[in-house]
């Protein structure tokens, strides 16, 4: 807090599990005063009142009512990242607080994430590895077999920025590209990748060999993937989650992968995350888990960092902020 003249910017912490990386920390300081949850905590008479801005990393810090009565000067919330579930927006609304998200920045990596998993689930990658590597090995059986990928149908739940870039990847495989979305590309996109729109979600999960989840989460998206939609797919399907853990019930996806009602799942995304060390989706060969990768490289959150800041900035001179969430 050297610069008491840069604008004050709540954060939750600097580097340790969950906090603001230090090399963006010291980009950061170059623009605000940068003040901590802690630091907040010991002083927040003096500082609630100077605090205007909060910069979300990792979802922290979290906000609540009890904060924002106590920081009568916020103007904006800086949430990294696409999803906004862990905010709400009519709460926020009511204190007269902006909100400010960073779609566009982890699309493409989060749409390479979603090749790499189908591609690692289908060709069963970690099984591979862990048998090449094994000191009981002794030989290469010729009948452990894969599933192509060219060639085969891919279905996208969620035909957004981050659908269709995957749909621009799955082109280059020769898939077969359905999706499914709220409201329907033009004839111009869908003839650009190859897609067809399929109205019911149902048509779209009765046809494909991959399902890929790259829907927000929300009411309407809170478990849209349970035992009725898994039963309607192939038992030779797989089943692709790059959004939020919580699309699917993974009680339902439990019970469909130990009954060969799918064939397999590849998930980026979990509820909890981390799952507890028991879970039975850790326990089975059919399942491929990333530990919610999908915008995690040094690039990506390099630029999430400088829009958050294009935000903060924008809002803080009421100017129109070029990343803002409307409800």
């Amino acid at each position: 807090m050297e610069d008491q003249k840069l604008p004050c910017v709540l954060i939750d912490c600097i580097g340790e599990k969950h906090g603001v990386y230090e090399d963006h920390a010291e980009v950061l300081k170059e623009h605000f005063c940068l003040i901590t949850m802690k630091e907040y905590n010991e002083n927040k008479t003096i500082l609630g009142k100077k605090i205007r801005a909060i910069y979300m990393w990792y979802h922290k810090p979290v906000i609540n009512e009890e904060l924002l009565q106590s920081l009568p000067n916020l103007k904006i919330v800086a949430s990294s990242g696409v999803g906004i579930d862990h905010l709400d927006l009519n709460l926020l609304s009511r204190y007269g607080v902006k909100v400010s998200n960073t779609p566009f920045i982890v699309s493409t990596d989060t749409a390479d994430l979603g090749m790499a998993l189908m591609l690692a689930s289908s060709r069963r990658l970690v099984e591979g590895y862990q048998m090449a590597v094994s000191p009981d090995t002794e030989y290469f059986p010729a009948n452990w077999l894969g599933a192509e990928v060219s060639g085969a149908t891919l279905g996208i739940v969620g035909m957004g920025t981050i659908g269709y870039k995957v749909a621009e990847r799955a082109k280059a495989f020769e898939m077969k590209i359905l999706y499914h979305n709220r409201k329907q590309r033009n004839k111009e996109e869908e003839n650009a990748v190859g897609a067809i729109y399929c109205k019911k979600i149902d048509d779209l999960l009765q046809q494909s060999d991959f399902v890929m989840l790259a829907v927000n989460l929300t009411p309407q998206t809170h478990k849209l993937i349970g035992k009725r939609e898994l039963q309607l797919m192939k038992p030779t399907a797989t089943l692709i989650n790059i959004s939020r853990g919580l699309v699917v019930d993974q009680d339902d996806l439990v019970e469909a992968l130990q009954n060969k009602v799918i064939k397999a799942a590849a998930l980026d995304v979990t509820y909890p995350e981390p799952l507890p060390r028991d879970h039975p989706l850790l326990k089975m060969e059919n399942v491929l888990i990333t530990p919610h990768i999908g915008s995690a490289t040094k690039k990506t959150r390099l630029l999430t960092m400088e829009n958050m800041t294009e935000s903060i900035q924008a809002a803080l001179t009421n100017r129109p902020i070029p990343y803002e969430v409307l409800l």
